[in-house]
């Protein structure tokens, strides 16, 4: 891997906009550059394109962009038609849609689910489903083992699973990882969540232990977000890639999550007290057989069909096989018709936002391309399917690149932009991992921004969006926005008030476009974006990740790099 030092300066930008109204309607402003010592970029963002964009992606119209749905169809049109009027190629051998074969498995409502002789309700008590092709689930007198977080990490010298055999056996485990519930006992990464604290992980080493099954305990802090995005999320239509049979019959039978006050129960059915065990499952690896077992029965359908991501490339004048990319996924939940009242999550936030985002990025790339300017590398824009059912567009790139992964340079990941006005500060995902950040860090001086930490690392953000598919391969990614620190008390009070508008929306069909908010914290983190990934596609940096991450055996950072 070529590693070679820093040779083009940073453009900076300042950004202003106005200030929501209590009554306000639809805004239009721009990012207007500022003229400097160093060069100015000339680049500005058109909010009320921008509010377009995440107005019709996040309408009723749209069906809450579920893939393989006429929701994905109409997103897939809107998307092909935005990057084709810039002037982008399709990356695909000219067409911009990249398949990504999906199967789409659908539990039935109507369970029998029967733990430690006690019964329970489905959505109210536990989510249950299986990633498998068999018509249903029948499973009687299936023993449950308690496998504290349900961990099997040689490098923090941590096994849950030691000594098992779980053939035949349902893992019923903890969220989050043993740092979340002692963070000074130096264990794992302290507060925050590593990979191992994230569902998926969970899931799959279940999987590789041979069990039957897998069933997460629920609890609203170490997990981040409150029971009813598990009824949200885990219930309805659930999509998986299309793996070898192989593959998929080593998964697990049945797999999901279990409330707080459902799993007490269980547990001092097996006279057991669960908060005792949990603080031992802190303290040192454990299994425990609660003797006692699990019946479990429902029929579960699955159908085939390609989903799509959408990949469109601005070529580069200079070094075109090198790829400076951005992703955004384009996906949400759908349409549960099973509720009363609004079925349609519309995810303007998550992700209208940040597809939205990546078009206006493009746009001002394309135009400076236009005007006789074109980055030296090529910008290749991902917007991606099923990231909300586990990053599935983006894992299925990253395991069949357009592009060779070794040619691509870094990704820059939009998910969920800033609704809530201009910040001084600006956060960065999982800070500290990479010497992409130091790109991020010089263009916020255009703003007068500090970068800092997310204030919850304990929720694994930086495993949770699409960027982390390319981490996994050793390419430099950030996911990064917003901030905490309002920049005048008028933005402070106004974000008082979304928020509490917004609150509980997470995967909630209150998830709408609001014309009242306030995007200008939002197009000023474009602009970070847009300058350090200009810099960047005119550079020959390859950055790479700081010793001691998990990354940076598959691509080290380097001190010439990126300073």
């Amino acid at each position: 891997m070529r590693l070679l030092p820093p040779v083009c300066a940073l453009a900076l930008l300042s950004a202003c906009s106005q200030q929501p109204t209590e009554n306000s309607t639809d805004m239009a402003s721009t990012i207007t550059p500022a003229v400097n010592s160093n060069v100015s970029t000339g680049v500005q963002f058109d909010e009320q394109r921008f509010r377009q964009d995440i107005k019709t992606l996040a309408s009723d119209e749209f069906e809450g962009r579920a893939p393989t749905t006429k929701g994905e169809t109409l997103t897939l049109n809107y998307l092909t038609q935005a990057f084709a009027e810039m002037g982008l190629v399709g990356a695909n051998k000219g067409d911009y849609l990249q398949a990504v074969p999906m199967v789409t498995y659908l539990a039935s409502e109507q369970q029998t689910i029967t733990l430690a002789d006690l019964p329970f309700q489905h959505r109210k008590d536990v989510v249950l489903g299986s990633r498998h092709d068999n018509g249903g689930v029948d499973i009687t007198d299936a023993p449950l083992v308690f496998v504290g977080y349900g961990i099997n990490a040689p490098e923090y010298d941590w096994n849950d699973y030691q000594d098992l055999d779980m053939k035949g056996k349902i893992a019923v485990m903890l969220v989050n990882d043993p740092g979340f519930s002692q963070p000074d006992s130096g264990k794992f990464n302290g507060k925050a969540m590593t990979y191992y604290g994230r569902w998926n992980y969970k899931f799959e080493e279940a999987s590789k232990q041979g069990a039957l099954g897998a069933i997460i305990i629920h609890d609203t802090a170490p997990a981040s977000y409150p029971w009813s995005v598990v009824e949200n999320s885990w219930t309805g239509p659930q999509q998986d890639l299309v793996f070898d049979k192989a593959v998929q019959d080593k998964h697990v039978q049945i797999e999901g999550w279990i409330t707080m006050d459902a799993a007490h129960a269980v547990f001092n059915q097996s006279g057991l007290t669960l908060a005792n065990l949990i603080d031992r499952a802190a303290s040192s690896p454990i299994n425990i057989p609660l003797n006692q077992s699990a019946d479990i029965k429902f029929t579960n359908t699955a159908s085939y069909a390609n989903s799509y991501n959408v990949v469109a490339t601005l070529p580069g004048s200079k070094q075109p096989d090198e790829q400076v990319l951005f992703t955004a996924h384009w996906d949400h939940i759908g349409i549960d018709e099973s509720k009363d009242g609004d079925q349609i999550y519309n995810g303007a936030l998550d992700n209208a936002s940040g597809t939205a985002g990546i078009l206006e990025i493009a746009r001002q790339f394309a135009q400076q391309a236009k005007s006789g300017n074109p980055s030296a590398r090529s910008l290749t824009f991902i917007a991606t399917t099923g990231e909300e059912q586990g990053l599935l567009g983006s894992r299925y790139y990253a395991e069949n690149p357009i592009y060779p992964i070794d040619k691509s340079v870094a990704v820059f990941n939009l998910d969920s932009t800033n609704i809530y006005g201009r910040t001084s500060d600006y956060t960065i995902i999982g800070k500290g991992k990479s010497q992409l950040e130091n790109y991020l860090v010089d263009a916020l001086k255009s703003q007068n921004r500090v970068a800092k930490a997310e204030s919850r690392p304990e929720s694994g953000g930086f495993f949770r969006s699409d960027h982390f598919s390319f981490a996994k391969l050793g390419v430099p990614a950030v996911f990064a926005g917003g901030g905490s620190e309002p920049v005048d008390e008028a933005t402070a009070q106004y974000k008082t008030m979304m928020k509490a508008e917004m609150k509980g929306c997470y995967h909630n069909t209150c998830d709408q476009y609001r014309s009242d908010w306030d995007l200008s914290g939002a197009l000023e983190d474009l602009a970070i974006y847009y300058l350090a990934a200009e810099r960047l596609a005119n550079s020959q940096d390859w950055p790479g990740y700081f010793e001691g991450t998990e990354f940076h055996s598959l691509r080290a950072a380097n001190t010439q790099t990126g300073e």
